[in-house]
């Protein structure tokens, strides 16, 4: 019996020559969490070719969402990239993942930590009732490098905030907050870099992180994902350990790139 369920390709966007998003019809029996990852992929050689990606539509959608970078000899999205519309796409039925809202101590705030294409959890989150029914401020920083690769960014200033159904959580209580390194742009500065220095802190008028008011999932390259654990330890912060213990903050795991 298959591991995955194939879904068809309704949607396909290119945002710049290494960013793309697709999305497919949702089965009604696949059942995850907001924030979780699936295995996805394509049928190649008559084998599953499959990838981790984190969903970026959230629990409640009625179709599937993934936001993925375009590596030129990647095995995976060399091809992928080339999906189109009716196209069937691969996903495992059983998604999991440490990006859970279950997996964190309640607290005023919450920061969402990304870079690149790590962004694509969040995307899924900041659509999650239950997000802004316990935390008091939502701040979602994305790093990138061109402000070309900020990809969402009118979801967050424009759609999102008007939104029928969050529009008002939105405007009340997420702070938005892009980063770029290589180009010129009102935030600049690597994610790891402006929490450091405090930067982060001053531009949004929250006190710097501490063990008792903030929580936070990181998301990112494997680098990015470390040297940021190691700053929130150094503020006191604890991580969970595994699925299932509640910590003051989460890293995902299983993203690459």
């Amino acid at each position: 019996m298959s591991k995955f369920i194939n879904e068809t390709v309704t949607y396909v966007h290119h945002w710049t020559d290494r960013l793309f998003t697709i999305k497919t019809t949702r089965s009604d029996s696949l059942r995850f969490r907001s924030g979780e990852f699936a295995m996805i992929g394509i049928e190649v050689d008559g084998k599953p070719l499959v990838r981790a990606y984190s969903i970026a539509s959230p629990a409640w959608a009625e179709e599937l969402e993934f936001f993925s970078i375009k590596v030129q000899d990647g095995p995976l999205t060399s091809r992928l990239q080339h999906i189109q519309v009716g196209d069937t796409l691969l996903v495992s039925k059983k998604p999991t993942g440490t990006l859970v809202l279950d997996d964190l101590l309640p607290a005023k705030h919450l920061y969402l930590l990304a870079t690149g294409t790590g962004l694509a959890p969040f995307l899924s989150l900041v659509r999650e009732p239950e997000m802004y029914e316990r935390f008091e401020k939502i701040i979602l920083v994305h790093g990138v490098r061109h402000t070309e690769d900020l990809a969402y960014k009118d979801f967050f200033e424009n759609e999102l905030p008007n939104d029928e159904i969050f529009g008002e959580w939105v405007r009340e209580k997420l702070i938005y907050y892009p980063t770029v390194t290589r180009d010129e742009f009102k935030n600049q500065g690597r994610v790891t870099d402006i929490i450091k220095s405090g930067k982060l802190f001053e531009d949004i008028g929250l006190p710097p992180m501490n063990k008792d008011d903030d929580r936070a999932m990181i998301c990112g390259s494997m680098a990015m994902n470390a040297d940021m654990s190691a700053i929130l330890d150094s503020f006191g912060l604890t991580v969970s350990p595994r699925m299932g213990v509640p910590a003051d903050y989460v890293v995902e795991r299983a993203f690459v790139g």
